[in-house]
């Protein structure tokens, strides 16, 4: 069978947790999913393809137009919950050109709505849980025309009905293949920190067993891969595909310290000058393994720290203390490991006072990046089913099946407006951002001129409005790429 995978565009909606300023700036990742379903379904003898539309920037036309030149049995979609009336129209348009191709979706979307997401006629299939075993199973009994009731984690349509067939047990994720990366324009992949090429994202481990009232794996069950798979992947990016940089998007990487330290080791020992980036919780890290951290190549990571007050960390079972905080990101800094905070805007409580107050503890703590998430209500999350119990209507279920206008989140936990979160989280990006030391300090750490470019347009667009910015848009372009400016900037590198 011959398999075409398509991740498509997508635009900044109403119901993001992020600012639509950071939304744009934030990078160009790696369709991962779709890289996974490949090499699940190349492993199984499968003829694999993948469009990565966005990245690209390919139109509906263009893909149709590639997909009537190389004609797959069938094409599929990762569905987000976020973007699934975007990818859906995408479907639509390419069924209507080709009524006759099949169509799978899968992805985080299907977990919570198995039934709502493959309601649309223009949907053939849908993998509600893993692709390890669905995908190929699948793709078998299309070849062979068998029925696919066989098939676990299946849901398809018959007669009329949906029909969901039983998923027994979640594999074993270290038995997955590495991602099918050569599928994948690598050199075109960066995000906001990114300091070398060619760079991609990584995942190591499923779940995350902590409860954190706002995030979507809290209390699912850990799933990780073992120290030498993990470290054969980062071999084969580099070798392989000439990567450099990894972002590793486990949902807490030093969860067991053992496997953390064991995976330092290994890379060290190979040799592999690899610069790479994971999120931790703030009381994982200890003396012992940021050094580790730190020779193996780690040059930042990505904390959870949410709030400056501790009664609003407690009121979202964070299970953190201030103090913990202060101490482990010295001892991080301590190890010249660069230290990024995550925090949230519109907690439970939160009110004006206590947003200056994380603020001021942010700046206080001297982190070399920041990010102010809205508080929203995200599904499978706590504040999700907090409020559809409490409301009675469930949003995200709603706009899946289109009975939904695209809107912003009610926060009924906080008496602050919407309004007056967007407005508080950008202030707080701008007076983190706006200190004349901290931007002195990020400019002589730049390593190329793209990373300047990247970075001071995205600090000018938070600064002043997207229009002011875009009027004088063709000056800053014509300054930056200025034979005056070009010097100036090798200069600063070599006295840096």
């Amino acid at each position: 069978m011959k398999l075409t995978l398509i991740f498509n565009p997508f635009s900044y909606k109403l119901h993001e947790e992020n600012l639509r300023i950071v939304q744009r700036y934030f990078g160009l990742f790696p369709p991962l999913s779709l890289a996974w379903v490949a090499s699940i379904a190349e492993k199984a003898g499968h003829d694999v393809d993948i469009i990565d539309a966005r990245t690209l920037r390919l139109s509906k036309d263009q893909v149709v137009k590639m997909l009537k030149k190389d004609r797959p049995d069938m094409i599929g979609f990762m569905m987000t919950t976020y973007m699934y009336r975007e990818t859906l129209e995408w479907i639509k348009y390419i069924k209507k050109e080709m009524p006759k191709l099949k169509v799978i979706i899968g992805g985080y979307n299907l977990r919570v709505y198995p039934i709502e997401s493959v309601m649309d006629e223009t949907i053939d299939y849908g993998c509600f849980n893993s692709a390890y075993e669905t995908v190929p199973g699948l793709l078998e009994t299309i070849e062979n025309n068998r029925d696919p009731g066989d098939v676990p984690g299946l849901i398809y349509k018959r007669n009329g009905k949906v029909i969901q067939t039983d998923y027994p047990h979640e594999p074993d994720f270290n038995l997955y293949p590495n991602p099918a990366r050569h599928l994948l324009p690598n050199e075109l992949y960066a995000e906001f920190p990114t300091e070398r090429k060619n760079f991609t994202v990584m995942v190591t481990s499923k779940g995350c067993p902590m409860g954190c009232k706002f995030c979507e794996a809290g209390g699912t069950k850990y799933n990780p891969r073992s120290i030498q798979t993990v470290v054969d992947e980062i071999e084969e990016c580099y070798n392989r595909y000439g990567i450099r940089e990894i972002d590793i998007f486990d949902y807490e990487f030093l969860i067991n310290k053992k496997r953390a330290m064991g995976i330092c080791e290994e890379i060290e020992r190979r040799k592999l000058d690899i610069l790479w980036a994971c999120r931790a919780r703030i009381d994982s890290v200890n003396d012992e393994l940021l050094g580790a951290m730190k020779r193996a190549g780690c040059g930042r990571i990505y904390f959870g720290i949410e709030s400056g007050l501790q009664e609003m960390l407690d009121r979202v079972n964070k299970r953190i203390t201030l103090e913990k905080v202060r101490e482990s990101i010295k001892m991080t800094k301590k190890h010249g490991i660069r230290t990024l905070g995550f925090f949230m805007t519109g907690l439970p409580d939160e009110t004006r006072e206590s947003l200056k107050a994380t603020v001021k503890f942010a700046r206080r703590l001297d982190l070399d990046y920041v990010q102010f998430s809205k508080a929203t209500a995200k599904p499978l999350t706590t504040l999700w089913r907090d409020l559809v119990a409490s409301t009675g209507h469930d949003y995200w279920r709603e706009y899946i099946l289109g009975n939904q206008e695209e809107a912003v989140l009610p926060r009924p936990w906080t008496e602050l407006t919407n309004d007056e979160i967007d407005y508080l989280t950008k202030d707080a990006y701008v007076k983190y951002h706006s200190r004349p030391f901290f931007l002195l300090k990020h400019v002589l750490q730049l390593r190329s001129f793209d990373e300047f470019k990247r970075k001071f347009r995205g600090w000018l667009e938070m600064k002043f409005s997207q229009e002011d910015v875009s009027k004088a848009d063709h000056k800053f372009e014509a300054y930056i790429e200025s034979k005056s400016h070009l010097e100036w900037y090798k200069k600063m590198s070599k006295w840096r």
